[in-house]
């Protein structure tokens, strides 16, 4: 068993971070390795769920402003999320870690419906819970359903993993002088506009005192070191 601060946490990844350098799809290579570095964390005794976004394969938001109707587009992207939710499911049980997809659209032919009470209870068991086709709404980002998805499982803080290591004051990518935070506060967050996660998901953890860990996910076992309490990411808490 291993000695992590947080029991039950979720972890919200992002469609790209499953793409790897190919630049769209799926890499199976990145997913096998996302799969080997959770495995050591569901051992080591963690009650894990994903959240997993779609802008790998389809953007919601990019098809709009392409001239698609926002809800038609957005239901697209939840689809993509459905297929890299079961990418990443396969790639779960071949590192022998036992994994449920859970759907807010139903397809149960494929997943099982997103049920609060039955995902809580795989939770428990031990098995990791993904939970995909967001929130089942259009307009709704996969970060606000992220933030309520760690809310209704009572999960102790929610993991963002990204491909940038935490959040800075401005685009790190863009900017050599951005300036990176080790906390900063949901009010600060919001205040500033920064792009953490999108503001309705960040009122939601800040209303309900969710702390959200910004980290990257393709460095050597960020997240279990995070669980292990080392200095990693940017954690965005509630000023008390």
């Amino acid at each position: 068993m291993g000695n992590y601060k947080y029991k039950r946490i979720l972890l919200k990844l992002s469609g790209e971070a499953l793409q790897g350098e190919q630049g769209y799809g799926i890499d199976p290579k990145v997913i096998s390795e996302i799969a080997s570095q959770i495995a050591q964390i569901v051992d080591g005794g963690v009650e894990l769920a994903i959240t997993v976004g779609g802008g790998n394969i389809f953007r919601g938001l990019a098809g709009a402003a392409e001239g698609m109707d926002r809800a038609q587009a957005d239901y697209i992207g939840m689809l993509a999320t459905i297929m890299n939710a079961l990418a990443l499911q396969d790639a779960f049980e071949h590192n022998d870690v036992p994994c449920r997809v859970m759907s807010a659209i139903q397809m149960n032919e494929i997943c099982e419906p997103y049920i609060r009470r039955r995902a809580i209870n795989h939770l428990s068991k031990g098995n990791v819970v993904i939970f995909a086709a967001g929130s089942g709404n259009p307009y709704f980002t996969t970060d606000t359903a992220a933030a309520l998805r760690a809310c209704e499982i009572g999960a102790e803080i929610l993991i963002k993993a990204t491909k940038v290591d935490g959040i800075y004051d401005k685009d790190p990518v863009k900017c050599a002088d951005a300036v990176r935070f080790d906390k900063i506060t949901y009010h600060e967050v919001l205040v500033r506009g920064l792009q953490v996660m999108d503001s309705t998901a960040t009122a939601l953890c800040q209303d309900n005192r969710m702390p959200i860990l910004v980290l990257n996910i393709d460095g050597e076992d960020t997240v279990k070191r995070a669980l292990s309490g080392e200095p990693v990411g940017t954690l965005v808490y509630q000023e008390d």
